[in-house]
């Protein structure tokens, strides 16, 4: 089956001498893997290698055969082009953990079209704004809602937070039971738009323990949660 839809690069690996490995999530049918034989060393076909860096977003003709097995990419062309998100240092450390954590937690074959939406106007938020320093927790805290396991905020006013029912509560029932300051500070991200981001100050080691405890919420809420490689190199970025 031809299908044109929209997509969002999640990763590229090389795969023989000129071959690369795309996933993808696309706006018509959810996560799919194309290959693309010999665009490491065409420079006359319709595809670029520059097209699939990490979050990158496409318009594609694609062949779909929806039997499990790689699929294969016939045209494709950025739809949104971003100023910053690939030349600026601190913006590609976010990117390349986010695409990470995208590749790791969203799986299904199925169209989302709200979580579509949302990695969209994200992106590009995060492309146009310079107060980025929280940006991955919020989205990250925002993800989770998409995936099913967004924390319940109903009695936020209590001090412990149950990272593995995802509540929060008045007193210490088991092991996953967080409070203090970084409890305090993740409050601060419930409810509000990226462009209130500007408004949340922390200090690199309170920011970094925040987003370690959204981390550790993600691997008692993900099968098969796999940590990201590139959560190093994002801390040592907003040391």
């Amino acid at each position: 089956m031809i299908i044109t839809t929209k997509a969002i690069v999640f990763s590229a690996l090389k795969y023989s001498e000129a071959d690369l490995i795309v996933t993808c999530f696309t706006e018509a049918e959810g996560v799919k893997t194309y290959l693309l034989r010999g665009i490491l060393k065409s420079k006359k076909g319709k595809l670029r290698t520059s097209y699939f860096q990490p979050l990158t977003q496409l318009e594609i003709v694609a062949a779909h055969k929806n039997k499990g097995t790689l699929e294969s990419i016939r045209e494709a062309k950025v739809i949104h082009t971003y100023k910053t998100l690939h030349t600026q240092v601190t913006k590609g450390a976010i990117v390349i953990f986010l695409s990470e954590i995208l590749k790791n937690t969203i799986k299904e074959e199925e169209k989302n079209g709200p979580l579509f939406q949302y990695l969209e106007n994200a992106f590009i938020w995060l492309d146009e704004n310079d107060a980025i320093a929280n940006f991955h927790i919020l989205f990250l805290l925002k993800l989770s809602a998409y995936l099913g396991f967004y924390p319940d905020a109903s009695n936020i006013s209590a001090p412990y937070f149950n990272l593995q029912d995802g509540f929060f509560q008045k007193s210490d029932t088991n092991n996953y039971c967080q409070e203090g300051k970084v409890v305090e500070a993740l409050k601060a991200f419930f409810e509000i738009p990226f462009d209130s981001l500007k408004e949340i100050q922390l200090s690199k080691t309170l920011r970094a323990e925040v987003l370690n405890m959204v981390l550790v919420y993600y691997q008692l809420h993900v099968q098969g949660y796999k940590k990201p490689k590139s959560l190093e190199v994002l801390n040592q970025i907003f040391q």
